[in-house]
């Protein structure tokens, strides 16, 4: 894993990009690849690099050039079937010069150009530079593992892994809360690419390859969902036990791929669930022996999975660790998840997670497994049950007993939405005539979520002709109707929550602020292919989530787990800030005074909810509007003075030890 950046000039009256700005961008990546540093540069591009050193420590040094050094390229990820691609491309001629996976992009941009994409699986985040064509191409994987992000400014793009390097790079930068990235997070709980928390700055969107040439720039999709039309396709098993056995065979694949294909020792997170459970089983099945596992307990016995967490410990053997998280560690690391997050945030999910990848670095892991993605490829969450009885319930909406399946929905919460079964009618039982309608899955999260809104300032709320719920479904691709309504939701999960929350703040975040990659085997190109090609009824039978990986799951994974209720993974929320640890952070950021200064929340009834958390801290209820409500405006605070009041703090400029510069030299140097 590493950082990426870089500097694009797209006017030929520019001056060549600068090596300081070059190693300053870089040293602003330097969490996410400590290991060594590396520039490009001509009078069109510079690209720089900041290693973390996984597979080919000696010789993957980048920038890296094809044989006549005509193609650069810089890349943050793992193409976990290089040695496929490599074979395939030596045939054609091809000659390498390293055992990298990052020298066989360059390749295999060189023969099938942007098409080469479509080949690879694993996740990344790339830059091209092709210096006989004068074009830089900018590709990122399906599912947004890797971050990738752009800005223009005086005829300059600038590029880079996080928003923190692009300001770094170029101070002229402007530095502003954009209101529409706000208001897509106060509805989906994070921005949709390329839209960013930042004005002016965009994100790569997933699964796409974007190229800027001399004739302007060219965007088109490397990765496209291609779920079954019912009744219209032969399902790729012909009943769920053979379904069953494929996906344990992809699954067993794809672990393996990223348990062995690293040149470093590699572990795996155990949250107690079955997708963890699952993916550290067949890690260690893979490697064979001497495998490490990493888990967070919590404090508050609600959150807490210590009992499921040390069963699969056991039931492997691993070298388990294990890291206790209170309120006052959420309360402490809330500042540092923000900076790293780059975004608001609705939940405090993500910081534990930071905790948990400092604990991996410091065993001496750089490299983990995740169950990440499996509720979205094979439907697991209570979103998915609650869309289908409201969908079954919306066919006889006068039913008393329909809704009543409501009520085997979220065992694990404390107070459960479904508690008082009046209420949970009244609000289950809104919009049931547009259960047809493309959204109808999501619509109550969506909506509950926009409720936030009326915390903002009238400047910073966007014009009522702007609906980013509209936008999302007037966007969807061509095929959205002729999919089942499972299929839909899935896919709507996908591009919201999984994309730009899930891998983004709890995923490639958390792990890369300690310099730790995390692999995720469920997003592996052919289990994510098979997933979509099953029936709906295959992923979700009855109200039985994730009924195929269940059966795949059996022998491997012990019987209580995969019996257990699913229980997603939860921190204590906004009641953490109430901790003796968070007030002076609390104070200095959502005082009356700088709530006014920052212009992005009524101060007076952001300032009347804090003081509502901190009397409820003894024990009283909070409810869940109220919790993301307080999270979002502390998390949108810290984010506007880390960015925008303060800048970024600059990190020093990195010390580049591999040169290639085609401007101050004749030859290019290494």
């Amino acid at each position: 894993m590493c950082g990426i950046a870089g500097i694009l000039n797209r006017r030929a009256d520019l001056a060549p990009p600068d090596r300081d700005q070059l190693a300053m961008m870089a040293g602003a990546l330097r969490h996410r690849g400590p290991d060594e540093f590396g520039i490009y540069r001509d009078r069109q591009v510079g690209l720089g690099h900041a290693r973390l050193s996984i597979i080919d420590l000696a010789a993957g040094q980048q920038p890296l050039a094809n044989e006549d050094d005509t193609i650069w390229v810089v890349f943050n990820g793992e193409i976990f079937n290089y040695v496929e691609l490599r074979a395939d491309l030596e045939a054609r001629g091809h000659r390498f010069r390293t055992r990298s996976d990052t020298e066989v992009i360059v390749h295999a941009y060189e023969e099938w150009g942007a098409q080469a994409f479509r080949r690879m699986n694993g996740q990344w985040a790339v830059a091209l530079w092709d210096s006989e064509a004068r074009t830089l191409t900018l590709a990122r994987d399906p599912f947004g593992v890797r971050p990738l992000h752009v800005a223009e400014q005086d005829g300059r793009l600038y590029f880079a892994s996080e928003v923190k390097a692009l300001f770094a790079g170029e101070p002229a930068l402007p530095r502003r809360i954009d209101p529409i990235g706000l208001d897509q997070v106060l509805t989906f709980w994070a921005p949709m690419a390329p839209r960013t928390a930042f004005a002016g700055i965009e994100e790569v969107e997933p699964g796409t390859v974007r190229s800027y040439g001399p004739d302007g720039v060219t965007v088109a999709r490397s990765y496209e969902p291609a779920f079954p039309v019912p009744g219209a396709t032969a399902p790729a098993a012909a009943t769920v036990d053979e379904a069953a056995e494929q996906v344990r065979d992809a699954l067993t694949a794809a672990t393996g791929l990223r348990m062995l294909r690293a040149d470093v020792p590699v572990g795996s997170y155990l949250s107690g669930g079955l997708d963890s459970s699952l993916i550290a089983a067949l890690g260690l099945r893979a490697k064979g022996s001497n495998f490490s596992t990493f888990s967070v307990r919590f404090e508050d016995a609600e959150y807490d999975e210590t009992r499921y967490q040390r069963e699969m410990a056991a039931a492997i053997g691993s070298d388990h660790h294990e890291l206790v998280v209170s309120r006052g560690d959420i309360a402490r690391a809330f500042p540092e998840t923000v900076l790293h997050s780059e975004r608001p945030l609705l939940r405090t999910a993500p910081a534990p997670l930071l905790l948990l990848s400092r604990l991996v670095r410091q065993a001496g892991i750089k490299v983990v497994l995740t169950g990440e993605g499996a509720d979205e490829m094979f439907a697991g969450y209570d979103l998915f049950r609650e869309a289908r009885i409201r969908r079954f319930w919306a066919r006889q909406p006068a039913s008393a007993w329909r809704p009543r399946l409501l009520d085997r929905l979220y065992p694990y919460l404390a107070r459960s939405p479904v508690a008082q079964r009046a209420i949970a009618h009244q609000f289950f039982g809104q919009g049931l005539e547009r259960a047809a309608a493309p959204g109808f899955g999501h619509d109550l999260r969506w909506r509950g979520a926009t409720a936030l809104k009326r915390l903002l300032a009238p400047a910073m709320r966007r014009d009522p002709a702007g609906d980013a719920i509209a936008e999302l479904t007037g966007g969807l691709p061509p095929a959205f109707a002729t999919w089942s309504p499972l299929a839909q939701d899935q896919y709507l999960e996908v591009v919201t929550l999984l994309s730009g929350y899930l891998l983004s703040s709890q995923g490639d975040r958390m792990l890369m602020a300690n310099s730790v990659e995390g692999r995720f085997p469920f997003l592996d190109r052919n289990v994510a292919a098979l997933a979509e090609s099953l029936p709906a009824s295959y992923k979700l039978r009855g109200l039985d989530e994730k009924h195929v990986l269940k059966r795949a799951a059996r022998g491997v994974v012990p019987a209580s787990i995969l019996s257990r209720p699913k229980q997603p993974y939860r921190a204590p929320d906004a009641l953490s800030f109430a901790a003796p640890e968070a007030r002076e952070w609390v104070d200095a950021v959502a005082s009356r005074e700088a709530l006014a200064a920052a212009g992005i929340f009524n101060p007076a009834a952001a300032e009347q909810l804090i003081a509502k958390c901190r009397a409820r801290a003894a024990g009283g209820q909070f409810s869940n509007a109220d919790n993301m409500a307080v999270v979002a405006i502390l998390s949108t605070q810290l984010l506007h003075e880390q960015f925008i009041r303060q800048r970024p703090q600059a990190a020093a400029p990195a010390v580049i030890r591999t040169v290639v510069d085609r401007v101050d030299a004749a030859v290019p140097s290494r």
